[in-house]
């Protein structure tokens, strides 16, 4: 397995992403912060890793959430 020092991500699951967020934030607030239906409409780690692991765009939008929320717990 090759090393990454310069990314933050690696060796986090997807899956663990989500549950800190919502943890952390709570689905109500994913959802106003990224308009994204599986956070708004019945959400569960289940439908939001379906649509993330489809949709890119939607997954970096996570990613970039997830990253902010660890540089303020800092």
């Amino acid at each position: 397995m090759e090393s990454q020092p310069n990314n933050p991500l690696h060796g986090i699951k997807l899956e663990q992403i989500i549950t800190d967020l919502e943890a952390h934030y709570g689905w109500e607030y994913m959802g106003e912060v990224i308009k994204i239906k599986c956070f708004t409409d019945k959400p569960s780690v289940k439908s939001s890793l379906k649509f993330l692991r489809r949709m890119p765009w939607a997954r970096t939008k996570v990613e970039t959430m997830y990253l902010k929320m660890l540089k303020n717990k800092r």
